[in-house]
């Protein structure tokens, strides 16, 4: 069963406009240094790593400080991980004395972090983890032990509508770790129904397990996540760029090489590699989304990593100059231009983000049908000269340098909406190979010596 294209309601258009989320993984996994999973892939002793959680006391937590640093780096929103698959919680739960507020911290991080974010500006998303490693009956199940599972579910809805009720307007929901159940075992598409109750705005994702109902199928296994089909409003790949044309969509990412939380030696991915991720998001979103949530892991103490802070705030001032290709853009892709870098649309205009800058003065832009009124190199200011030949536009005055370290971009303002012809639609391995061969033989022949004549 699959959902027919929609239009983005009036409530979820803040989502589209933002293109840009903070994930924030963190917990007394940090003071491990070596994963936000470190509990189960290394095996630990389960009553040790508790001991160590319940000691965890980040002094230099500061909620404001981070809300400061998310917007000065131009997100739009974050998610916090409320809980992960230890079980620590960041909050006042009701239901486990296994929280910040009940342990060492005696805060609840979750409300600082909710109310200094929304006093900044920014959205506010929360994640949750299904799965908890302390909990036997959560692998058992219902089949193996009903009744075991019938407390484990009920502790898993109830901390959701706690977090749902105690904590103000929550925009975005990020469930994870549905492995080994599925939607049916955990009444997932019953909570969904609660939330939208507490919370009428809200956006939840996709990682709500496979329904029977619903999906036609049962999970059985996999990675974990759970990435329904049909149900959740976005969806979510992970360390991936995929569109979903069902739906809207942000890709998770990391800003290192592969762990969430912070890592002691981890290496970390240039500025111009994670604006790339952006720019690619913007590019593939459309008008269903083509949102990046780009994670930091906070240390241990509370405080973003440098190594983060100065990636994030070299794209945010690229942002500051360049922000109008990124938020609230409509996709972009609107003729051939990969040997060049990325596009972007956004009403008559269309960004050229340029990757690979080659010095040269002169850009040509090929296949293209709608009439150009002015071109502008953003990153300056500057109003480029410019001509249309049939349909090609050639843009002139390129400076040698490239304007900025990161990607310069040119506006180019149309009458009307960019367009493109058979040729800009259709791209290398795509369309009616008729016109490829149509193209061979007009310009070339038909043999394979170099002048295309028959010998």
């Amino acid at each position: 069963m699959t959902r027919p294209a929609f239009e983005v309601p009036d409530k979820w258009k803040w989502f589209t406009e933002s293109r840009y989320g903070l994930f924030i993984h963190w917990g007394p996994y940090a003071e491990h240094g070596r994963g936000e999973q470190v509990l189960f892939r290394e095996h630990l002793d389960q009553q040790a790593y508790a001991e160590q959680a319940c000691r965890w006391n980040p002094e230099h937590f500061d909620a404001e400080l981070w809300a400061y640093q998310a917007k000065k780096a131009g997100f739009k929103y974050a998610c916090l991980t409320t809980r992960h698959h230890d079980g620590y919680c960041l909050w006042d739960s009701a239901y486990t004395d296994y929280t910040s507020a009940k342990q060492a911290p005696k805060r609840d991080f979750v409300r600082e972090y909710a109310e200094a974010f929304r006093k900044a500006g920014l959205r506010v998303g929360l994640y949750y983890s299904w799965i908890d490693w302390r909990l036997p009956a959560y692998f058992e199940g219902p089949q193996t032990n009903p009744e075991g599972w019938a407390k484990v579910r009920a502790y898993l809805h109830n901390q959701v509508k706690e977090l749902l009720t105690e904590y103000g307007r929550i925009d975005h929901f990020f469930f994870d770790g549905v492995w080994p159940r599925n939607a049916d075992d955990l009444g997932s598409v019953e909570l969904v129904e609660e939330m939208r109750k507490l919370q009428p705005n809200i956006l939840i994702n996709n990682r709500l397990g496979y329904s029977k109902a619903h999906d036609g199928y049962r999970a059985d296994g996999g990675v974990g996540a759970g990435d329904s089909e049909t149900l959740g409003d976005f969806g979510t790949p992970e360390h991936l760029i995929v569109t979903d044309s069902k739906r809207l969509w942000e890709s998770c990412q990391v800003t290192t090489w592969r762990l969430w939380s912070h890592v002691f030696g981890e290496r970390w991915r240039p500025a111009d590699y994670l604006l790339d991720m952006l720019c690619e998001c913007a590019e593939k979103g459309g008008a269903h989304g083509g949102n990046l949530l780009l994670n930091v892991g906070p240390q241990a103490d509370g405080l973003f990593p440098p190594e983060f802070l100065q990636r994030a705030d070299e794209i945010g001032r690229w942002l500051e100059v360049h922000g109008e290709a990124i938020y609230g853009s409509d996709g972009g892709s609107v003729t051939e231009f990969i040997t060049r870098g990325r596009q972007t649309t956004r009403g008559d205009n269309l960004y050229l983000i340029i990757r690979f800058w080659d010095g040269r003065p002169q850009l040509r832009l090929a296949d293209l049908v709608a009439k150009v009124r002015e071109v502008t190199l953003l990153t300056t200011g500057q109003k480029l000269p410019f001509r249309q030949e049939g349909d090609e536009l050639i843009i002139d005055g390129l400076p040698k340098e490239a304007p900025t370290r990161l990607f310069p971009v040119i506006r180019v303002t149309w009458d009307g909406r960019p367009a493109a012809n058979q040729w800009g639609r259709e791209r290398l391995w795509e369309g009616d190979p008729a016109r490829v061969a149509e193209w061979a033989r007009r310009q070339r022949g038909e043999s394979v010596y170099v002048d295309g004549a028959e010998r």
